[in-house]
Formats: structure tokens, sequence, C-alpha cells
């Protein structure tokens, strides 16, 4: 059952009193204001447009202000100011900044004095009428190109809205945990180095190998004596006596040559003997050997069956230079396998390293609700689902899409401390990037920087190309080719091939190094973090960490300042991009 009921607040009696008498260039304002001024260019040619922003802050009746007056030479075109209502209700009141923008067109050359802005409002703390101004700007303008500036003073992008979400799934760590520095780059750096060792000394190996007369000429000893055996035995068969004993020797000679690398004139039963005992020839089989020459020479005039002689001979040769070539192949073969181990060593510590520096991460975690709720339009709900997911680690795209979110609600500071911090997570990002600029030119002061030289700022820009562990990963594919290449110089038969080895391991190594200083000098930008986004609406620099303190300047939400003070309780020192700085509550403001 329905009950209808009429209920009546009670009445308020408010008591408004008049102002004191108003001066003549009262604004209107009541309330706690301050003011502040930025001019965009200091040095314009003539018939170049200049934009002055005069910002009127504070807690008060912000709305009903009358428009400040700006003073302009009289060489200027001045065109009807663009007024942005950037105020809140607050429990204090209507709290805010009110923009105005004015846009002059400078005609003749000279150097210009654009005057302070004055504003009278009546001060409530004080109960009193008060005049602030701004600080003067001093205009340098240059003679001019005779076109008309004013037509295309138009500040709007050729983007006319910030760039779409990215969509899919996102890898969430700690802002501390990179690849850069970690076990795993360590690790990747060094299997390249160790098989680049292992490779190096298998080359230089087989390089000595196909070197080595010596080594060749022993190889071959065999093949020789084998041919010249043949011969004796076609002889033997052919019952040439002489001609198969001389044949037989050739054999027996020519192979310990061949076999020992040792010249003619040094041949002697007592030389050979020495030299396959250095080669770790039994004495059993050295004394075989010398018995087959003695033989040999022996049998040539020995009585008896000529046949039965020479067949004895070739198998007692026979027999001596096998029975050599088996002991150094043992020999050889020994040698081999202690090698072997110690490469099977090396290669077993080389998979243990692979092994142990291989991880996978399985810990991606998925922002596909987020998306959803921001393509639906429930911009709200999309900010709280990413917010969420940051509480389990930093992604630059989860702080791209919160800034998104944030922009859509019409909350440009928190756009802007969101893209900050996908900026410093992901540098290079084209899209993050653009929507911090974006974002950027929505905020009321307009701060331009100090002028470097043209070298810094192309450093800078390719320091900030990609990310830290982008440059980490390129300086370990640059490291690895490098040692490909020399790899290349080294052991390539082409001339060619040598000097593209050379110049691409000199170019690679240098990409390397400069890619580590790169992952170096942004690791340190991302473990010392100076940077801040003021989020109160208006700020009054002070000179000292004081409230009592005099004000230096006027800075509002939205402005990216750096910390260069942190000793204060709840105070900071700031550095702002045009060179200016101060102190200001710690509350005023958020690390990036």
């Amino acid at each position: 059952m329905e009950v209808h009921k009429s209920i009546k607040a009670p009445g308020i009696t408010i008591q408004v009193d008049p102002l004191p008498a108003r001066p003549a260039n009262f604004s209107g304002g009541v309330g706690r204001f301050n003011i502040s001024a930025t001019l965009d260019k200091n040095d314009v040619k003539a018939g170049d447009p200049i934009n002055i922003r005069v910002v009127v802050g504070g807690i008060g009746n912000l709305k009903l202000l009358k428009q400040p007056v700006l003073n302009l030479p009289k060489d200027f075109d001045q065109y009807d100011a663009k007024i942005t209502d950037k105020t809140k209700l607050t429990q204090n009141g209507v709290e805010g900044n009110m923009v105005y923008d004015f846009l002059a067109v400078p005609r003749n050359q000279g150097k210009y004095t654009i005057p302070s802005v004055e504003f009278t409002y009546y001060d409530t703390k004080t109960n009193a009428y008060r005049t602030i101004k701004t600080q003067p700007f001093t205009l340098t303008v240059e003679q001019g190109d005779g076109s008309d500036g004013s037509s295309s003073a138009n500040y709007s992008n050729a983007d006319k809205d910030i760039h779409a979400l990215k969509l899919g799934k996102s890898k969430l760590c700690d802002i501390d945990d990179m690849f850069y520095g970690s076990f795993g780059y360590w690790t990747s750096l060094m299997v390249p180095l160790i098989a680049f060792i292992g490779l190096l000394i298998a080359f230089r190996r087989r390089a000595i190998e196909n070197a080595d007369i010596v080594k060749m000429r022993s190889n071959k000893a065999n093949k020789i004596a084998t041919k010249r055996l043949k011969k004796a035995r076609t002889l033997m068969l052919a019952r040439k006596q002489g001609e198969f004993y001389d044949e037989v020797l050739r054999a027996l000679w020519g192979y310990v040559s061949y076999k020992l690398n040792m010249p003619v004139e040094q041949l002697s039963r007592e030389n050979i003997q020495d030299k396959l005992l250095a080669h770790s020839v039994d004495a059993d089989t050295i004394e075989k050997f010398t018995q087959a020459l003695d033989e040999c020479e022996f049998e040539r005039y020995a009585p008896g069956d000529p046949a039965g002689n020479m067949n004895k001979t070739f198998d007692s040769a026979m027999t001596a230079i096998m029975e050599i070539e088996n002991a150094i192949k043992a020999a050889r073969k020994q040698g081999k396998k202690t090698s072997a181990r110690q490469g099977d060593y090396t290669f077993g510590v080389v998979l243990l390293l692979i092994f142990m520096g291989f991880s996978l991460s399985a810990s991606a975690v998925t922002k596909q609700n987020a998306d959803t709720e921001y393509t639906k339009g429930n911009y709200q709900q999309a900010i709280k689902d990413y917010e969420d997911l940051l509480k389990n680690g930093v992604s630059p795209e989860v702080y791209y899409n919160l800034g998104n979110a944030y922009y859509r609600t019409d909350n440009i500071t928190k756009a802007v401390l969101a893209y900050e911090r996908a900026h410093l997570l992901s540098p290079g990002d084209e899209d993050i990037n653009f929507n911090l600029q974006f974002a950027r030119s929505k905020t009321i002061d307009k701060i331009t920087p100090v002028s470097e030289m043209f070298f810094v700022t192309w450093y800078k820009a390719l320091v900030n190309f990609t990310s830290v562990d982008n440059w980490a990963k390129t300086g370990i594919l640059s490291i690895i080719l490098a040692l490909v290449l020399v790899l290349v110089y080294l052991f390539a038969p082409q001339l060619l091939l040598r000097k593209v080895g050379f110049f691409g391991g000199i170019l690679f190594f240098v990409v390397f190094l400069l890619s580590s200083l790169f992952a170096y000098q942004q690791k340190q930008i991302l473990v010392n973090r100076t940077g801040a986004i003021i989020v109160a609406p208006t700020v009054n620099v002070k000179k000292t960490p004081s409230r009592q303190s005099a004000d230096q300047f006027v800075i509002h939400e939205g402005t990216r300042v750096d910390i260069t003070d942190r000793s204060m309780d709840g105070w900071r020192g700031i550095h702002l991009a045009d060179g200016r700085d101060g102190w200001i509550e710690t509350k005023q403001l958020e690390e990036i």
C-alpha cells in the first residue's frame, strides 16, 4: 500500500553583505585566486601567430569572472580569446581554473615586451581587494617571409582523437623485473661466447690439419707404400728379382720418409728408430721393420729358391708397414679420445647453461574484460578493471588503455599520468607517444623546454627508440652475429668473405656496445624515476619548503615535473623543463 506524503525542507537565511567600493579594474571575482601566463614562443617571424595563455585559478566565483585584459603592443593584431572552463564543484565551492587563450600576430620585426596581465579580486580571507599579476614576456620578432601566418593558426592535430585501444593479451611484471641484467641475460651472453670458443678451437684444429704438410705426408705414406708393394708383387710374379727387391726397399724407405717426415739424407736405421719411438711405436714393431730392411738386402743375394725368398721378403715388408701403421693410429686415437672427452665436457657445460637459462613465462594476465567494458562505453568500470590488473604488475599496454579510459571520462590529469607510465616502460611505442602528446595538449600549462644541441636531441631519441629489454635482445643478437662473422674472417677461404667477416664483425660489435649502453641508460631511468605529474588544480610553487615562503610561480594539474629533492618531509623540490625550480607539497603531485 502506497502512502503519499509531502515533505518540506526548512528554509535557510543567507545574509549577503555588499562589497566595499569597487576599484575601476575589478574583475568581479570573489574568493581566493591566483593568475599565471605562458607564451608559446619567444622568437618568431613577422606574420607568424603566437599564443598567450592566461590562467586564473583558485576557489570562488570563477564562472562569473570578467575576461582578463591583455595589452599588446600596437604592432600586434589580436583575436578574440578562446575560453576553456576547467572548474568543478567541490566541498569548498567552485574550484579549478579558467583558461584564456589569446591569439596574436606581430606585424613588424623588432624586440617587444608583452606587459603583465593584472587581475583584481576581492579576497575573502583578508576581506580586502587584492591585485595580482603575471610576469611580463619579451618577444623577439624577426623579418617574415611575407606570408599571412594568421590564416594557418590552427592548432588542431592531423589526428583529431586519441589512438585506439591495444587489444589482446598483455604480460604483467614488476617494474624492476626486466630481462636486461638478469641471469637469463648473462646466460644468453655467455652461451654464444662459449660456443664461439668451442667453434674457434674446432675450426682452428681443422685449419691446422689442412695446413699441416707433415700430417698430409703422413696420411699419404700408406697409399704410396701400398702402391709400391703392388708393383713389387707384380715384379715378383714376373720373377724379376733385382727390380723386385729395389721396389720393396723403395716402399719401406719411402713409407718411413713420408710417415715420419724425414728427408732422404736423414734416413738411417738409428734415426728411424728414434722417430718411431717418438711416435709411441713399441720396440718389437721397430725391430720387425729393421729386420724387414735387413732381410730385403740379405735375400737379394741369398742362395736357394728365388721365388720363396721374394715371397718371404714381401710378407716381412707388408707385416712391418702394417704394424707401424696400426701402432701410430692407436697412439693418435688415444689423443683424440682425450680431446673428445674435453669437448664432451665443454658441450655438456654449454647444454647445462642453456637449460639453466631457459625459462618460460606462463603468467600472462588477460585484460579482455576491461577492454570489453571500454568498447561498451563503460569507462568507469574499465578504469576499475585496468587498475585491478595493475595491482598484479605493470604493463605498457594496460597503462595505455587506462589512459584512454581516463581521457574518455575527461580526466586529463590521470590520462597524462597513465600515458607517462606507459611511455616509461615502452618509450618507442608510437601510439603511446601520440596519445601522451595529445593529452598534454589538453593541459593548462604549455611548458617550452630549454633548447639543447640538436645532437643531444637525436641521441635521446635514439635511446628511447625502444624499450630496455628490446635493446638488450638487440645486443645479444648483435654479439652472436659479430662472433659468427669473426669465424668467417678467420677461416673463410675467399678474400671477399674474409673482408665481409672483418668489417661486419666490427659493425655488429659496435651495435652490441651501443645497444648495451642504451639498455643501461634506460634501466637507470626506470630504477631512478624522478618524473611526477601535478594533480592539484592549482599549485603555487614556493621558493623554500614552507607555506609561508614567497610564491615563485603557478603551475596547474597535468603538468609534468622532475623531482630534484626528497629530503624534506611533506615537500618535494621540483624542476620544470623550461628551467624553473621550486618547492611544492608532496600531496600536490603523483610520481610516475
